[in-house]
């Protein structure tokens, strides 16, 4: 190729402007929604802070609603830019929980939507976006939108990026591994499996290299196995139910994605030592799995309040869960006055 001087000119480059959005979602759940009427207008009650796009973001909840002129009749939600940030510009969908099981939720959305001014533009710390007049509160009330005095709200945030991809304009994709659903197959089938666990009479089939290679507790038992036990090992000081999850984290590096670790804090205080997270815990202190420990450190954190710090501090004292104790210390330092009000 040659320019109009006919001097050679170089291989042409490239690059592109790529602008598109960073999203994230966070679901806040309101307990007691009844017992925080009443606390003012323009008062809001606040979701823990959350990350997207390198900005903190947080759910504002007004329960009597943020306009003075409304009296009342509405309740009112906002998101919040929570960190420091100028002129964010962000695309955002708020969507009110339906708890009847029909999946017919309130969903306000700037997502798959032509917007005739673009994303809307966060100008500092503390701007907002949302809906003063969000839900006429007499109809929330009485909607499959309230349950056991209790409000689900899911926001996605998508904040706006923009920068130059002088990469090859071509890729190709790499999935993420599925090696934990290609072990956990080999769990559910059984195939292969030389060793039996008796959990309480419950027997559970797997295979004693995965195991070994997972938790030198089991390098331990097969080792001392006699060749009279026919390759089963009797599990007595365990539940089947907490046995199986055992299992699962071992095969898959994962936990089991059931109500009881996906609402743990519905759990009462009482019942606290004996919910799965709990349990579970036990036994990856027992196994020596310091990754489930702290998977589970991390569920029971969650459920951290005055009321609970002393059950999950004894816990976390018990099965060494140090991480957890940390926190459990922290939040009882920091909350003195409430814990010695109980």
């Amino acid at each position: 190729m040659y320019s109009p001087n006919n001097s050679p000119l170089a291989s042409p480059t490239s690059s592109r402007s790529v602008t598109e959005t960073i999203n994230a979602s966070h679901n806040f759940v309101i307990k007691g929604y009844s017992l925080s009427k009443g606390i003012g207008v323009g008062k809001h009650i606040a979701s823990e802070n959350f990350t997207v796009g390198g900005y903190q973001w947080a759910i504002y909840f007004y329960p009597d609603g943020k306009n003075p002129e409304d009296s009342s009749a509405y309740v009112s939600v906002f998101i919040a830019l929570a960190s420091e940030g100028t002129d964010v510009r962000a695309l955002f969908e708020l969507t009110l929980v339906d708890q009847s099981g029909e999946g017919k939720h309130k969903v306000h959305s700037h997502f798959d939507r032509s917007l005739e001014s673009g994303p809307y533009t966060l100008k500092y710390r503390g701007s907002m976006w949302g809906y003063k007049r969000f839900f006429r509160r007499t109809s929330l009330e009485t909607s499959v939108f309230l349950k056991d005095d209790c409000l689900k709200i899911n926001c996605t945030v998508g904040v706006v990026v923009s920068g130059i991809d002088s990469s090859r304009l071509h890729s190709i994709h790499v999935p993420e591994s599925d090696i934990g659903a290609h072990f956990g197959t080999l769990l559910e089938n059984d195939e292969g499996s030389d060793v039996t666990f008796n959990v309480s009479g419950e027997k559970f089939r797997a295979h004693k290299l995965v195991l070994a290679a997972r938790s030198p507790v089991f390098v331990n038992d097969f080792v001392n196995m006699m060749e009279e036990d026919n390759d089963e090992i009797h599990i007595t000081e365990m539940e089947p139910g907490v046995f199986k999850a055992l299992l699962h984290f071992i095969y898959r590096d994962t936990l089991p994605e059931d109500d009881e670790f996906l609402e743990a804090s519905s759990s009462s205080v009482p019942s606290l030592p004996d919910s799965l997270p709990a349990k579970l815990l036990a036994a990856a202190d027992k196994y020596d799995l310091p990754r489930l420990r702290l998977m589970c450190e991390s569920v029971l954190c969650k459920d951290i309040s005055v009321h609970s710090v002393s059950h999950i501090l004894a816990l976390a004292d018990l099965y060494h869960a140090a991480d957890l104790k940390s926190v459990c210390l922290k939040f009882t330092a920091e909350n003195l006055v409430g814990l010695m009000q109980l």
